[in-house]
């Protein structure tokens, strides 16, 4: 299952995208600590195959996606 999220995000001149922080669907907004790896992956449990970003938000690590500039989380 996917969580869709609204993320920020910050765009390097050489065109890295990097999470900055995520907004829930009731709109809290939580800041990415730390991302870990960055690689092009499949969402196993949700489908889709995208760039995925490991990352560390509040103490836990997250998986974000980006699929077509489809933005989610596995649930």
């Amino acid at each position: 299952m996917k969580i869709k999220l609204k993320v920020n995000a910050e765009f390097d001149i050489d065109g890295t995208i990097r999470p900055t922080s995520i907004v829930w669907e009731d709109g809290r907004t939580f800041a990415v600590d730390r991302i870990l790896d960055v690689r092009r992956a499949a969402s196993l449990k949700a489908g889709g195959l995208g760039m995925r970003y490991t990352c560390r938000i509040c103490g836990k690590v997250v998986y974000l996606f980006n699929d077509e500039n489809h933005r989610f989380m596995e649930a």
